[in-house]
């Protein structure tokens, strides 16, 4: 499958606010309104004017749709997800080649609020994953301990965990440590 550069930046994001939420081993990601404006910053989100707790609040509630989408136990379920959030952002396809990215499509209308600029652009990065066929590259980590989103983008759609390094590396050890305690007992 082919990743346009804005649909991985999309997808980048989408991934990194669903990561946002708490639960019982993190807290909120976003408190307040500067943490959203930091989100905003970091991701590069263009277009965006200042941003109010009415931005954060609708941020948040899209962000729990979004994590939807990554629980839906099918493509069928994804669309009907997706679909809303696309449809309520207004969406309004236009090119557009600002920043020094070459063209590409945005999905907002101009003067979109951020919330609706991320249902949008990242609702469109998630349909066409579903399109394609390949909804089930959408995930939740698999350590116990963790549930993080990613898009699993591994070639075989093996990637279990949202880090191979943390995650993925401590199920690996403490299985290893597992096998030589009962080997050895």
């Amino acid at each position: 499958m082919l990743i346009t550069h804005d649909t991985r930046c999309a997808l980048d994001t989408v991934v990194d606010l669903v990561n946002t939420a708490p639960d019982e081993d993190t807290a909120e990601g976003l408190p307040d309104v500067a943490a959203l404006a930091d989100f905003v910053r970091n991701h590069e989100i263009s277009d965006v004017g200042v941003l109010s707790e009415f931005d954060l609040s609708a941020v948040r509630k899209i962000r729990g749709r979004f994590a939807a989408v990554f629980a839906a136990p099918d493509a069928r379920a994804a669309v009907v997800l997706i679909n809303e959030l696309v449809a309520a952002a207004g969406t309004t396809p236009r090119l557009t080649d600002h920043d020094g990215y070459d063209w590409h499509v945005h999905y907002f209308a101009p003067g979109a609020s951020v919330a609706d600029h991320l249902a949008a652009d990242c609702g469109m990065a998630l349909a066409f994953f579903v399109v394609a066929g390949e909804q089930e590259r959408l995930r939740r980590c698999e350590a116990p301990d963790c549930r993080r989103a990613f898009v699993d983008l591994s070639r075989n759609r093996s990637r279990r965990y949202c880090d191979s390094r943390t995650c993925g590396n401590r199920l690996h050890v403490a299985a290893y440590r597992a096998r030589r305690k009962e080997a050895a007992g």
